[in-house]
């Protein structure tokens, strides 16, 4: 008898991982769901409701045992915290990270994959809104088909060489259809709420999470305009970011935002909405999902989650190895709020192509 192909979830007590692991298991795969308990490591109560509280724990375990598959708890407490030192630090440098890209492809798609292979499972799966389909002859990541919810651009920084062991179920559903599909087959969690919180911040108040860990960025400094007139007075440059306009208390005789924060002064600028457009970015520690281009290409360039790409010119840079790891793109037009630490992702209609770390822009 012919062994049935396995598969290792992600589950995190929520809608859409549980699914992803009733379509699995309705598809005939040998699933495994697992929970990676992170939250006490990120100094979080433990009531917390971000993606990983106890109560999610136990959410998980309930669908994993109404679905009839196996279920474990891994600890990745301590992994976390190297991706909670990443965001304290992007803060302390006037960027402003995305820890999800990070779990996703250290986590995820990282840790969980090895667990994978340690326990000779053939595949990893989560709930994400993404496909991996094959392109040119080869699996690709491509974007889901629910627009609105597409999270391809966060699955950016996946390895290659895992493609071929991932599985992303809800990549052609709609949220809609997922719930409806939660309800029809009863499941435990099909009326839960969606989290919206970073699941290392407690009550989504990342600013404590920062100062807890580096006081030292309290420090005042001063609220300039473009043309460096002084406006006022900040009490943290880690509390703002680029395109911000409300919490500013400083009136322009137009609408204000925060067009730049200089870590190096300790100073926030603020402009126009006008100046807050720009045409060119620099990408760094870029991750090929295709083969990596020697020449200039044309794609859609996603500049963050909740942004659907702008045409753009990417050039790639190769460093004296010959490796290409940083790119410069060049929009058709100019695009709103381009926010350093956030990323870059590049697409060709749907297929990803790669994307990278937003370091500046200029006009």
């Amino acid at each position: 008898m012919q062994k049935k192909p396995s598969v290792l979830i992600a589950m995190s007590g929520g809608v859409d991982s549980s699914v992803a692991a009733a379509l699995l298991h309705q598809q005939g795969y040998d699933c495994t769901g697992v929970f990676m308990c992170l939250g006490q490591a990120a100094d979080t109560p433990a009531s917390h409701h971000g993606c990983c509280s106890p109560q999610d724990s136990a959410d998980a375990r309930q669908v994993a045992s109404s679905l009839g598959i196996k279920f474990a708890v891994l600890n990745f407490q301590q992994d976390l915290q190297g991706i909670i030192e990443y965001f304290v630090n992007e803060y302390s440098n006037a960027r402003t990270p995305n820890p999800c890209i990070l779990c996703n492809s250290r986590l995820k798609f990282g840790k969980l994959m090895q667990y994978a292979s340690l326990m000779d499972i053939d595949y990893v799966a989560t709930g994400h809104y993404a496909k991996v389909e094959p392109f040119n002859g080869r699996p690709s990541l491509m974007r889901g088909l629910d627009n609105k919810k597409d999270q391809s651009y966060a699955l950016f920084n996946l390895p290659k060489e895992n493609l071929p062991r991932i599985l992303l179920p809800l990549g052609t559903y709609t949220k809609t259809q997922v719930r409806k599909i939660a309800a029809d087959l009863k499941l435990p969690v099909h009326n839960k709420p969606e989290s919206q919180e970073i699941c290392f911040v407690a009550d989504n108040n990342y600013a404590n999470l920062v100062l807890k860990r580096a006081p030292q960025l309290s420090r005042p400094g001063p609220v300039v305009d473009v043309n460096g007139k002084k406006l006022g007075e900040h009490n943290g440059i880690f509390r703002f970011t680029i395109g911000q306009r409300r919490g500013l208390g400083i009136a322009l005789g137009e609408p204000a935002y925060v067009v730049k924060l200089d870590a190096a002064n300790n100073t926030v600028v603020l402009g126009t909405g006008e100046q807050l457009r720009q045409r060119k970015l620099q990408a760094d520690n870029v991750n090929w999902l295709v083969e990596p281009p020697d020449k200039p290409f044309k794609a859609a360039v996603q500049i963050r989650y909740n942004h659907r790409g702008a045409p753009a010119t990417v050039t790639p840079i190769a460093d004296d190895a010959g490796k290409v790891s940083r790119v410069i793109v060049d929009f058709d037009q100019p695009v709103t709020a381009i926010t350093p630490g956030q990323a870059a992702v590049f697409y060709d209609n749907d297929l990803v192509i790669g994307g990278g770390w937003i370091a500046n822009a200029e006009n």
